[in-house]
């Protein structure tokens, strides 16, 4: 029987890819993903066929994988950090299901964005904390406000997903306006650019003045909550979990 692996390669260098996700590319007979991430895993799909395509086609490519897969193709449908966290695990899940197909999906994590970000901040997710995609293409604006509200009132750290795009410069302007309702203006706010990849950079800086830092679509926010401090160096958040040291 053939299948489709809907695979999390983690944030891009090969050492944060699990042996299960490498395995997965190694077992497919065709790769299919949006063009970025094929091209960050150029080096290990080798000369296997390969279908990728631009932005704001991810039915495409599902349905495409599950076409090929009917075929008798084992299908390797990539997706950046963990597909099942803002990725392609859902919307192919989703597919298979409405058409009715019995063809196997199995799903491979991978190191989401939150992740490799709060590793290299330090340890700012060591308590409860929620994720958050400020985009507002496929979910409406009113929606990620009252998240926003919600989290804020419930002193959750927060991690932000698709912070800021030249389609959308403002969202993360009205997502500091919501927080400092519930926040202190010194709350400790991480902002990591291209986290664990080649290019990564990030800066500490307070929820009060995060927009004056550089924020872009591949930047991950993480904003701390009323316990998160930074070290003394400045160079580290930490969210206590509560041990008594």
């Amino acid at each position: 029987m053939s299948k489709i692996y809907v695979t999390g390669i983690g944030p891009g260098l090969y050492e944060h890819m699990t042996e299960a996700a490498k395995a997965s590319l190694a077992d497919a007979d065709i790769i299919i993903g949006y063009k970025t991430y094929i091209d960050i895993i150029a080096d290990l799909i080798g000369d296997k066929e390969v279908l990728s395509s631009g932005m704001r086609r991810e039915i495409d490519r599902c349905e495409k994988a599950l076409e090929l897969a009917q075929q008798g193709k084992n299908i390797c449908l990539v997706s950046s950090g963990d597909a099942g966290v803002f990725g392609m695990a859902g919307i192919m899940l989703e597919v298979v299901e409405s058409k009715h197909s019995d063809i196997e999906v199995e799903i491979i994590p991978g190191i989401s964005a939150a992740n490799a970000a709060a590793a290299t901040l330090g340890a700012p997710l060591m308590h409860d904390y929620v994720v958050i995609s400020l985009s507002d293409l496929l979910t409406d604006w009113e929606v990620i406000e009252k998240r926003l509200h919600c989290a804020g009132e419930g002193d959750f750290v927060i991690s932000l997903y698709n912070p800021k795009s030249k389609g959308r410069p403002h969202n993360i302007e009205m997502a500091q306006e919501i927080l400092l309702k519930y926040k202190a203006p010194e709350t400790p706010v991480g902002i990591v650019r291209n986290a664990k990849r080649h290019d990564e950079s990030y800066v500490i800086t307070t929820l009060k003045k995060m927009n004056e830092a550089e924020i872009d679509m591949f930047s991950m926010v993480i904003i701390g909550n009323s316990k998160t401090y930074v070290t003394r160096d400045q160079l580290k958040m930490i969210t206590p979990r509560g041990y008594q040291l």
